[in-house]
C-alpha cells in the first residue's frame, strides 16, 4: 500500500532522516507501521536542524515531497500564494492519483488544500485526523470552519474517516470521535504520591509561548499565588514569540527565585518535570486534544485548564482537575486557592488523573488507527 500524507507541519532533515514536531512523528509512525510506502508532502526547511521535541519518522520507504509554506494573513503572503499554490497543487493530485491511501493532517493551508482536492478522488480510501477543535460552537477562521465543512460533507467527500476529539452532535458516518497518546503500556510507572503540604508547591506550563496558549495569564494567576505568602514556584517549557515578554515579566514581578523559563526540553527531562509538580497552569483558548493536560494526568500533576473542545469530557467536573471559566488573574487565584487548601481534594483528584489518563495508551492508539489503513 502507497501511503499518502499531506500536512503543513514544518521539517527538517539530517543525517538521512526527516525530522518534525514530536508528538506528531510518534503517531504518524503508528500509522506508518500498516503500509509498505510513504510519501509525504509538507514544508521542508533545509537551514534548520531538528528541535529538541523533534522525531525522525521511522520507515524503510519513506518519499518527501518538499513544497514552500504559504499563508493568507498578510499582503505579501496573500501574493505568495498566489504564486505558489498552483505548484502545490500539482503535486498534491499528481500523488494523489498514485496512493492507495490519502491522509489529511488538518486543520492547517495544506489540509485544506487536500480537503478541496481529495473531492476528486471519490474512489480512493481516505483518513483525516482533525487535530483542532471540532466543537460547532467554537469561534474558528474560516478556513477551519470550510475544512470542517468538506470532511464531514457526505455529498462531497467519499471513502473518508476523519478522526476528531470528542464525541459532538450531528455528526455525519464521515466523522469518528477518537483520541491521542504520548506514552506506551511500558510507561506506567508508579507515581509516588505527592502532597499538597510540600515546600515549595510546584506549578508547570507545558506549551507554546504563543498568545493563543496564555502563558502571560499563567504567570499573572502565579504571582497572584505568590503575593498570598504560599511558598510556590513555577516552571515553563516551551517556546514561542512571547518568550522575551515572559521573562521580562518575571524581572518585573521579582520572581526570578521562584519562576524559570526552560524552552524547550526533551520528553525525559519533561517527564521528571510533571513528576515533580502539584499542578499544570493551562489556560488555552483553542484546543483539540491538549497533550499537555493528558501528559499532566498522567503524572498526576493536577490540570487547571480552561473548558474549551474536549477539555470538560477529560477532566470531568472537577474529577481529574479544574475548569477555569473566571476572567481576572485575582479571581483565578482566588477560586484555585479554594481548592489548593483541601488536601484531600488534591489527592484524590491525582488519583483520578492518573487512572484515567492511563486508558489512552501508544499502544491502544496503534491498535485503533490499524482499522483505518
Amino acid at each position: 500500500m502507497s501511503f499518502l500524507v499531506i500536512t503543513h507541519v514544518k521539517h527538517t532533515f539530517q543525517n538521512g532522516q526527516y525530522y518534525a514536531y514530536g508528538p506528531y512523528v510518534r503517531e504518524m509512525n503508528l500509522w506508518f507501521k500498516h503500509v509498505k510506502q510513504v510519501t509525504v508532502i509538507a514544508p521542508l526547511d533545509k537551514s534548520l536542524g531538528p528541535d529538541k521535541i523533534d522525531l525522525a519518522y521511522e520507515h524503510p520507504s519513506i518519499k518527501f515531497i518538499a513544497v514552500p509554506e504559504f499563508h493568507f494573513t498578510s499582503v505579501s503572503g496573500i501574493i505568495k500564494s498566489v504564486f505558489v499554490i498552483p505548484y502545490i497543487l500539482f503535486f498534491v493530485c499528481w500523488h494523489m492519483m498514485r496512493a492507495s491511501h490519502i491522509h489529511l493532517r488538518c486543520p492547517g493551508n495544506m489540509g485544506l488544500l487536500g480537503a478541496l482536492i481529495q473531492i476528486l478522488f471519490p474512489w480512493k480510501k481516505k483518513t483525516a485526523k482533525y487535530a483542532g477543535n471540532w466543537d460547532p460552537k467554537s469561534k474558528q477562521p474560516l478556513s477551519y470552519r470550510l475544512q470542517k465543512w468538506i470532511l464531514r460533507n457526505t455529498w462531497l467527500t467519499h471513502q473518508m474517516k476523519a478522526l476528531v476529539y470528542g464525541d459532538w452532535p450531528d455528526r455525519t458516518k464521515n466523522i469518528l470521535p477518537f483520541f491521542t497518546a504520548s506514552y506506551s503500556e511500558t510507561d506506567k510507572k508508579t507515581v509516588p504520591e505527592k502532597s499538597i503540604h510540600d515546600k515549595p508547591l510546584r506549578f508547570i506550563y507545558v506549551g507554546t509561548l504563543t498568545p493563543n496558549k496564555q502563558p502571560l495569564l499563567a504567570l499573572d494567576v502565579f504571582y497572584e499565588l505568590f503575593k498570598m505568602g504560599k511558598p510556590v514556584e513555577m516552571h515553563f517549557y516551551g517556546e514561542g514569540i512571547h518568550k522575551q515578554l515572559l521573562i521580562e515579566k518575571i524581572a518585573s514581578y521579582h520572581l526570578a527565585d521562584n519562576v524559570f523559563v526552560h524552552g524547550n526540553v526533551d520528553a525525559e527531562i519533561l517527564k521528571a518535570a510533571y513528576l515533580e509538580s502539584h499542578f499544570l497552569l493551562f489556560f488555552s483558548k483553542s484546543e483539540g486534544w491538549p497533550k499537555a493536560v493528558a501528559e499532566a494526568m498522567w503524572w498526576g500533576c493536577v490540570p487547571i485548564t480552561t473548558p474549551v473542545s474536549c477539555v470538560p469530557w477529560m477532566i470531568q467536573s472537577s474529577d481529574r482537575g479544574l475548569l477555569i471559566n473566571q476572567n481576572t488573574p485575582s479571581t483565578i487565584a482566588q477560586y484555585m486557592n479554594e481548592h489548593i487548601e483541601k488536601s484531600e481534594w488534591f489527592s484524590l483528584t491525582s488519583k483520578e488523573a492518573i487512572v484515567w489518563s492511563r486508558k489512552f495508551t501508544l499502544d491502544f492508539f496503534g491498535k485503533s488507527i490499524s482499522h483505518f489503513v
